[in-house]
């Protein structure tokens, strides 16, 4: 496959790999050749040691405005094994985001629809431009947003995720950051700016504390209290040990002895 063919492009600059979704002539809608080249480009990324971060977009004027019209069209001519394979495709690209070493940050500008909004949703983090639009219109055409409804529970409260996903709302950028699916808002003129600065960010602390940090994120979600304070001490003393936190300890030492 030519470069050209591809709809996920790649592209690693200071630490940062960047992932852009390419179907801008329609909307980065997703099919089954860009998630299987996300899932593709993702773990290409992460492998990289340079790679501190990823940062998923999309080219045009969208982020990504959910199924194209010839996957809801297969959708109606599939066999329930067919219709459950499609659906395990997009779970395990959910899946991979979580359990990948690095964080992943979604960087939305205009519409985040349906499965896109999910795309969104499935990162570690969300930066949206002003002109954001986010929404998971599904019920509206009688589907079912089934696969980040686990997620979008835990983004945000009970009845706000309740409400999103049986009313097929679209929300705009500020009300997603006050509602907390969304973790910063950046104006339209700046924004590949401000998230170059953002996504920086992750350069000026250590890779191996950050990765730890994901795991046990993801980890204790869900289990009881005591087990979850378990599990942290299991990460504690895994991170103790790390080049990382020993030449950290080094140099808080002797900053303070000198």
């Amino acid at each position: 496959m030519t470069q050209s063919d591809k709809v996920v492009l790649s592209s690693i600059d200071g630490g940062i790999a960047c992932l852009t979704l390419n179907r801008p002539e329609k909307k980065n809608a997703l099919n089954d050749q860009l998630i299987s080249e996300l899932k593709e480009a993702l773990t290409n990324a992460a492998a990289k040691e340079e790679v501190r971060t990823i940062v998923i977009r999309g080219s045009g004027s969208d982020f990504c405005s959910g199924a194209d019209l010839a996957a809801l069209e297969k959708i109606s001519k599939s066999t329930a094994a067919e219709n459950a394979a499609d659906a395990r495709a997009l779970q395990e690209l959910f899946l991979l985001i979580r359990q990948l070493p690095v964080p992943v940050i979604a960087a939305v500008h205009g519409r985040a629809l349906a499965g896109g909004c999910g795309l969104a949703s499935a990162c570690d983090i969300i930066v949206a431009s002003r002109n954001a639009r986010f929404g998971y219109p599904e019920v509206k055409i009688g589907f079912v947003p089934a696969m980040v409804t686990a997620i979008l529970r835990r983004n945000v409260s009970e009845k706000m995720a309740f409400e999103l996903l049986t009313r097929g709302d679209t929300i705009e950028a500020d009300e997603a950051h006050r509602i907390g699916l969304v973790n910063r808002v950046f104006d339209d003129g700046t924004f590949e700016n401000d998230v170059r600065q953002f996504a920086d960010g992750f350069a000026t602390v250590s890779k191996s504390a950050v990765s730890l940090t994901k795991t046990l994120f993801y980890q204790v979600d869900g289990l009881p209290f005591l087990e979850a304070t378990e599990t942290g001490v299991d990460v504690n003393v895994i991170a103790r040990m790390t080049e990382d936190c020993q030449k950290g300890i080094a140099r808080f030492l002797q900053k303070k002895s000198g």
